[in-house]
């Protein structure tokens, strides 16, 4: 016999349940979904473009477009260095970014 708040999918005093309908009552649910969704679009698109610092004629395409000499650039450049931390490299396909990104963070390289 089920006690009164058991699910049937056999859980005692049905935690799942009440979870699955907590969580769809919190507030500003949508505002969050769209907010999970941006993060994700964001980590994706910085993760292309650190692993595309690997490639030389993207590097020679940013020197001859003379993106090295924004400075809003090179803070951007600083700011991808997070990509180094270990919970963030298990993602990087090509490791030799991070060399050319470290690299692109003295003057004289870039």
């Amino acid at each position: 016999m089920m006690s009164p708040g058991a699910s049937a999918r056999g859980g005692g005093g049905g935690e799942g349940g009440d979870a699955k309908e907590k969580l769809l009552k919190v507030p500003n649910r949508p505002q969050i979904l769209e907010l999970a969704k941006d993060l994700k679009k964001r980590f994706i698109l910085e993760l292309e473009f650190v692993e595309l610092l690997s490639n030389p004629f993207y590097l020679q395409y940013l020197a001859q477009n003379r993106y090295f000499s924004d400075p809003s650039f090179v803070n951007y450049l600083n700011y991808l260095q997070y990509w180094r931390r270990p919970e963030y490299i298990k993602h990087i396909s090509y490791p030799h970014c991070l060399y050319f990104l470290e690299l692109l963070q003295k003057e004289e390289f870039r």
